[in-house]
């Protein structure tokens, strides 16, 4: 197993309050990882050429075996999300934010709703709600 600690509680583990992982989940660190991180640079959260976190300092700071951090961003690489150059670090490539504006109608979208009072579940039934059905 990839995580290396003393205890055996289940906790979620954070950092540079960009990634988390679930020592509950079924699923993989490595893909909790490559997950959150793609989610945040195809919305635009992490912008065009922001530097990430060296392999090693992410490994650290999660707590997890540096391989691990190590297959996610060579999974994001291979999608052309991330770049990596020697001396340069690991940065977010240029082609990797595409859905900005979709963030920043979605912050316009949780304003609305925290204005009138609304929960998070009556946020998204109402998403739910103007979302397109396909047939």
């Amino acid at each position: 197993m990839d995580d290396c600690r003393a205890d055996s509680e289940p906790r979620a583990r954070e950092s540079h309050r960009v990634i988390t992982v679930d020592d509950a989940s079924p699923t993989p660190p490595f893909e909790q990882i490559r997950a959150q991180l793609q989610n945040q640079i195809q919305l635009g959260t992490l912008a065009n050429g922001q530097r990430l976190p060296s392999v090693r300092q992410l490994a650290a700071d999660l707590r997890l075996a540096p391989g691990t951090v190590a297959r996610a961003y060579s999974a994001l690489e291979i999608e052309g999300l991330i770049e990596t150059r020697r001396g340069g670090g690991t940065r977010v490539s240029l082609q990797g934010d595409t859905y900005p504006e979709v963030l920043d109608a979605a912050v316009e979208f949780a304003d609305a709703a925290l204005a009138r009072e609304l929960s998070l579940d009556g946020a998204i039934l109402a998403l739910r709600a103007a979302w397109p059905t396909r047939a």
